[in-house]
């Protein structure tokens, strides 16, 4: 082991200033850790967050709570009432308003009470739980439309990313398009028409690309309509979009869970409630009173019972006329809900046929649109740099090639939209299809 003379003072360095160095020279060394990005949003979280910010299904909620209370209430007798009074009380003569100078002055008091029969107090009750099923069902149609639009503003907003993505990169090609235009033109293989053709094709894309980004800004703000400041994050992959909940094959039964007819439903169950109480009506009620009376001295204390029941003489014009009413009510209701179901059969019939027929395109864009496209770039693009085409005709090339993928993006878009509207018409818990998204 070799013996060193110490270090000189004036060639030491303080302790703090080595330890600075050498972090420096180890921050420098390492490579720097990227910004924590925001997590992706995908559609099942914005939904989660759009019934999270909705008030609309809490005040239902309530809605449907108050009514469970009433029927509560409603299947209670009514309260009792206390009586008290004075009769025979004197107001002229030598004592007025005395009450013991008279003898015939009698002071009372009782209690009331009305006995509703049971089978109404039941009906009552009944009617109340229906309108709770009611809200309850209009809570559903509320939440379906909640998603619907929900997934409708997420689609929008991906869509209109990818396109803005795609005219971003064919802006960047356009823009060596125009450097080879340039370098054609000063090695005097090209014309200044060239030029400025290739610089008319960038300005024309920039005005696209300016127009789908506000379309983007409008799409992000329907978004945060319904979840908010998560509007903002980056959204996740799309979810598969192949299948849906409804099939072609008996689509009245399976309609038969669509929000709005169960809504349509309830308020039929609803009016049928309020026809049993009117059938009830026709069955009359009672009521019993006892009182306890006071008279002079010269008198005994005595007790009264009575007993009132409603004379229903007219109830050919009253009680059936509104029986008669309320089934009315009934079978309009019922009627409507037909008619709703036929309409939705139309409507998803033709819906699942235009999906289905989407589905077809884009399969044909995949598999001819698309390489038709690439191959004209490639065919243009090998005839100029050969010096036997013009570019013009590579422009046009890439135009037709821009075209036909903005097309396939609306397309997809349009697809995806048809796709969330044929999602709502049944719930997922009630859909009998094989394959759910």
């Amino acid at each position: 082991m070799l013996n060193l003379p110490p270090c000189p003072a004036r060639w030491r360095v303080p302790g703090p200033l080595v330890a600075g160095a050498l972090a420096l020279i180890l921050n420098l060394a390492l490579p720097a850790q990227p910004l924590q990005a925001a997590p992706a949003l995908t559609l099942a979280q914005a939904l989660q967050l759009a019934q999270e910010r909705s008030r609309q299904l809490p005040a239902q909620e309530a809605m449907a709570t108050s009514a469970r209370h009433m029927a509560v209430a409603a299947g209670q007798l009514p309260d009792p009432v206390l009586k008290a009074g004075i009769n025979n009380l004197p107001v002229t003569g030598p004592d007025p308003y005395s009450l013991t100078s008279d003898p015939l002055t009698m002071r009372s008091i009782g209690v009331m009470q009305e006995f509703v029969r049971d089978d109404k107090r039941r009906a009552r009750a009944l009617r109340f739980e229906r309108e709770a099923e009611a809200t309850e069902a209009a809570r559903a149609l509320s939440l379906s439309n909640l998603q619907r639009d929900t997934t409708i503003a997420w689609m929008d907003r991906y869509y209109q990313e990818r396109m803005v993505d795609l005219l971003s990169r064919q802006r960047s090609e356009a823009l060596l398009q125009i450097d080879a235009a340039e370098a054609a033109y000063r090695g005097a293989r090209g014309s200044q028409a060239d030029v400025l053709a290739a610089r008319s094709a960038v300005a024309q894309m920039d005005d696209r690309l300016a127009m789908t980004e506000r379309q983007l800004a409008t799409a992000q703000a329907q978004l945060a309509r319904w979840i908010g400041d998560a509007a903002r994050q980056p959204l996740a992959e799309l979810p598969d979009t192949s299948q849906v909940r409804l099939s072609s094959e008996d689509l009245a039964t399976q309609l038969a869970h669509h929000p709005q007819v169960a809504v349509l439903s309830r308020q039929e169950a609803v009016a049928q409630a309020d026809a049993d109480i009117a059938l009830t009506n026709k069955q009359t009620d009672f009521s019993v009173e006892l009182m306890y009376n006071q008279l002079g001295p010269a008198y005994a204390n005595m007790v009264s019972l009575n007993v009132s029941i409603p004379m229903q003489w007219d109830q050919k014009n009253r009680q059936d006329r509104e029986l008669s009413a309320k089934l009315a009510v009934v079978e309009q209701l019922r009627a409507e809900r037909e008619e709703a179901t036929r309409a939705h059969v139309s409507e998803v019939q033709a819906m699942l046929q235009e999906w289905q027929s989407n589905r077809q395109r884009l399969e044909r864009y995949e598999q001819t649109l698309l390489p038709l496209a690439r191959e004209r770039i490639s065919a243009a693009t090998a005839a100029y740099r050969g010096g036997s085409g013009p570019l013009n005709a590579v422009l046009e090339a890439r135009r037709g090639d821009i075209e036909t993928r903005m097309e396939r993006l609306k397309l997809e878009l349009e697809t995806a939209r048809l796709w969330a509207q044929l999602n709502s018409m049944i719930p997922a818990h009630a859909s009998n299809a094989s394959a759910t998204p």
